[in-house]
């Protein structure tokens, strides 16, 4: 008697199991297709921020190679025996380089713009320079 009831109970116990994983089927599926969906939608922000991290990392790159460009225009500048780097301004903007200025003579102007110009990576020379007296 107490083997046929135990048999009943596990028996009743693996009905109600069954059942129950049979009802939540359709539970998981729907969790399973929200897990699903919030991957997409993470995936989705994942590839947003890295193209934000890429742009600015292409705009922090653009502004120290600017940043480089002027400094070795300027050093050039003041290694020169012709030129005076406290008349002559260096700006550079995506590889265009500004030249601005009151400087002593026009061979000075021809100077600055073959040293701006000799640099690596100048893709032109803006002269705003003008000599001193003009």
């Amino acid at each position: 008697m107490f083997l046929k009831k135990g048999i009943t109970i596990i028996a009743l116990s693996l009905f109600l199991f069954a059942f129950t994983a049979c009802e939540q089927k359709g539970t998981a599926e729907k969790a399973g297709e929200k897990v699903d969906q919030t991957a997409e939608k993470v995936g989705e922000k994942i590839s947003d921020a890295k193209e934000a991290i890429s742009d600015k990392a292409e705009k922090t790159e653009e502004y120290m190679n600017d940043a480089a460009i002027t400094a070795k225009i300027k050093a050039d500048i003041l290694s020169d025996p012709l030129l005076k780097v406290s008349q002559i301004n260096v700006v550079t903007t995506k590889g265009v380089v500004t030249l601005s200025g009151v400087v002593d003579t026009q061979q000075s102007i021809d100077r600055a713009m073959e040293i701006a110009k000799s640099v690596k990576d100048v893709k032109s020379v803006e002269n705003s320079l003008v000599v001193k007296g003009s």
